[in-house]
């Protein structure tokens, strides 16, 4: 991994362009956000290496003494379609509804808010914000509350893995595998193939909406590009701190599963009653759901 120039991110943030060329410099970089920020997320579609990052991170973090807590959103999610008000809103064709996910998103910054408040500054956050298709987007975006100071400051990261199209085909090929061999009761939350490939052609759109060219241009859903895929995150990223990280070769993965811990973490999760109260107050504030529709399909707009 190599960190080259920073790039300005808007609003004055700066986005490190780094790549992965070796295991010891990849972990130098995660190092240095294991042991100096409060608060890392890694943002990116699924198959990106997402959970690999959060283990390696969580483990790095807590062989420096710090207390490592988790906010996932495949963890988190599960919770709210299973609690009672939650039930009425299924996945269909593997997709979560738009109500679930703005639920989420609204107790996910309440959720970082109590835990800053809550833990003393040795502690870290690790987090996965998938971002694409309004998945906890919230984090990504300015807003007046008490979460705001932590994931709009210094001592936060958002941290992109951009695989290499070679890295990206074995990812995708691993994901398949785990869809049908699970190591880890956790595997069976992961985006199945199908979706995997949905939300990139989504991600495709969303450039061309910001007006963002690809290289060679044309129509349809291309295949992965890592520079396209950059450059979309880069943009929804903009207001806050944010890291690129390419990974250039697969990286040693743990014998059993990326959700398996040799140490003690700390889900933070919602309760039953929290899923519940913020699935109704997404239900009151959009008694119109294509308002809902319209906001959820402009999740990139920050």
């Amino acid at each position: 991994m190599r960190a080259d120039e920073a790039r300005p991110g808007g609003r004055g943030r700066a986005v490190e362009r780094t790549r992965a060329d070796a295991d010891d410099a990849v972990d130098r970089r995660l190092r240095t956000l294991a042991e100096g920020c409060r608060a890392v997320f890694f943002a990116g579609l699924p198959g990106t290496g997402k959970s690999f990052f959060v283990h390696r991170l969580a483990a790095l973090a807590h062989a420096a003494g710090r207390p490592v807590h988790l906010l996932l959103w495949d963890v988190i999610r599960p919770v709210f379609e299973a609690s009672p008000v939650g039930r009425r809103y299924p996945v269909r064709a593997g997709i979560t509804h738009p109500v679930i996910r703005r639920a989420a998103g609204i107790w996910a910054r309440r959720a970082v808010a109590r835990w800053d408040a809550g833990h003393p500054a040795v502690a870290a956050l690790i987090g996965e914000s998938p971002l694409v298709g309004h998945r906890f987007i919230e984090l990504a975006r300015s807003a007046d509350d008490a979460a705001e100071p932590l994931l709009a400051g210094d001592a936060c990261a958002f941290v992109v893995p951009v695989p290499s199209v070679e890295v990206r085909r074995f990812l995708e090929a691993e994901r398949h595998r785990r869809s049908v061999q699970h190591r880890h009761d956790r595997e069976r939350e992961d985006a199945v193939p199908a979706v995997v490939q949905t939300l990139w052609g989504e991600l495709v759109d969303v450039s061309r909406k910001l007006g963002i060219e690809r290289p060679g241009g044309g129509g349809g859903s291309p295949a992965y590009d890592p520079a396209l895929y950059e450059c979309v995150y880069r943009r929804v990223l903009a207001r806050r701190h944010a890291y690129v990280l390419g990974v250039e070769r697969v990286l040693p993965a743990p014998a059993d599963s990326v959700y398996a811990f040799a140490f003690p973490t700390h889900d933070v999760t919602p309760t039953v009653e929290d899923a519940d109260a913020c699935i109704e107050a997404v239900e009151t504030q959009y008694a119109d759901r294509d308002v809902l529709d319209r906001e959820i399909a402009g999740w990139y707009l920050v």
